[in-house]
């Protein structure tokens, strides 16, 4: 009854209140996933079009590099014309942030997005509000397609948890709005581990959502326990790679398919599995992606004017397809994303601390950072890779200090390496966490 009622009243009473039209995009984007692939070409072709030239006429930084490039919005007459543009990296937006941001937009009234991403590389991103309520439908859409349906109750396998952020405001809208239950997962142990099995028995939420790894871990520790009947409506993985012997451990433990999910906070939303799980749908509504050989991908962002990110070397390798899904829905496809890794580092006490949470932390709050890589040598000593950018100076030595004390403890001593660069991986990503102590803990939980 209350799933019923949080769909039908509480979510459409509360977007209203805040004047969010994100309910009204999902019904539409429900309609017109089904849509031929040419039809939502034609549509990707046209968002396109009017981004380009919003970008032309209002960001300084493309109207410099497009001239430089001898390129022209009117140029593109198809999406293939779209390869003669310049590509956008994550150096390009650290070193002209500002100059990237639409004119016609004031960042004081933007959404600010700040992510280390999966590269260690800490950038800010400024979203327009409409663009973000289009997003929000995109992954309520991909979300559905688990199986979950809104205004259930999610349980997150997550770091930091957002509501956090807000105070008592936040604390009150997660319990009696989002109802979500969270394990934080920078600091997983088997006592957190079993609080949050005990929550999902309790709360039985439709959805459980997390990073594929504390996914696996969760599920080993409730067969470990016994735990075995807990059936939600869906499963999603994000944020690093599904190996297939985790996913059928969760599917296992859960009685549950699991969603492969893929995103970055720059873009929201890339692509995802629908029901048929073979293959992730991209999300063609909001972005346009370019797969040039070598496979790194590209993304152009359709809906976001404020900060329009086109042409974005995302990071990430993946291998695209030409198949059409057995779901009948026109969104193309992936055939899988390769290159995105974290490892775990475990504390003395031994509770482990997922790496993506951990970088995400360092790298967004110790200034001057332009990319770091931590590596645990031993159980109580840490190697800090990082290059150094604006702004890097004693505060910056002090805050690093400080993370690594208050996460930790005081016992766990460590180094700062300052380096050039960092090396990539022969996939093209490299990994920004790496634990050479942490896979006999990892063990310990998965027996």
């Amino acid at each position: 009854m209350l799933d019923f009622l949080n769909r039908h009243l509480m979510h459409p009473f509360m977007a209203w209140r805040a004047g969010s039209a994100h309910l009204r995009h999902l019904r539409a984007l429900e309609r017109t996933q089904y849509d031929s692939p040419e039809v939502i070409r034609e549509r990707q072709l046209a968002a396109l079009k009017v981004q380009l030239q919003h970008a032309w006429d209002t960001v300084p930084y493309y109207r410099a590099a497009w001239s430089s490039a001898g390129v022209h919005p009117s140029d593109v007459r198809a999406l293939e014309d779209l390869e003669t543009f310049p590509i956008l990296t994550k150096a390009d937006i650290r070193r002209h942030n500002r100059a990237l941001v639409s004119s016609a937009y004031d960042v004081k009234k933007c959404r600010v997005k700040t992510t280390s991403g999966s590269t260690g590389v800490p950038l800010t991103i400024y979203c327009d509000e409409p663009a973000m309520q289009f997003k929000a439908a995109c992954t309520i859409r991909s979300d559905q397609w688990s199986g979950y349906r809104l205004g259930q109750r999610v349980a997150k396998v997550w770091g930091n948890p957002e509501y956090r952020h807000f105070g008592l405001k936040g604390r009150l809208r997660n319990r009696f709005f989002d109802r979500a239950v969270y394990l934080d997962t920078l600091n997983l142990n088997d006592e957190r581990i079993g609080e949050f099995a005990r929550a999902i028995r309790r709360h039985r939420p439709g959805l459980v959502f997390g990073h594929a790894h504390s996914l696996y871990l969760v599920a080993c520790a409730l067969k470990k326990g016994g735990v075995l009947d807990l059936r939600p409506n869906g499963i999603v993985s994000t944020a690093m790679i599904l190996h297939d012997w985790q996913r059928a451990v969760i599917e296992s433990v859960f009685g549950c398919k699991v969603t492969n999910r893929y995103g970055c906070e720059e873009v929201s939303l890339i692509a995802s599995e629908c029901e048929a799980h073979n293959g992730l749908h991209v999300n063609a509504d909001s972005l346009y992606h370019e797969v040039p050989a070598g496979g790194k991908v590209l993304v152009t962002d359709l809906v976001n004017r404020a900060m329009p990110l086109i042409r974005y070397q995302v990071g990430d390798v993946v291998v695209p397809s030409a198949r059409r899904c057995a779901c009948g829905r026109g969104l193309p496809l992936l055939e899988r994303v390769e290159g995105r890794e974290a490892d775990y580092v475990v504390t003395p006490a031994g509770n482990l601390i997922s790496g993506i949470s951990l970088t995400e932390n360092f790298a967004n709050l110790v200034p001057g950072t332009a990319q770091m890589q931590i590596v645990q040598e031993s159980i109580t000593q840490l190697r800090i890779r990082m290059v150094a950018g604006d702004g890097f100076g004693d505060a910056s030595r002090a805050k690093v200090a400080e993370l690594v004390r208050d996460t930790f403890g005081a016992g766990v001593e460590h180094e700062l390496e300052l380096v050039d660069a960092i090396p990539q991986e022969p996939s093209g990503k490299y990994r920004f966490c790496i634990s050479k102590v942490a896979a006999e803990r990892l063990k310990e939980l998965s027996a």
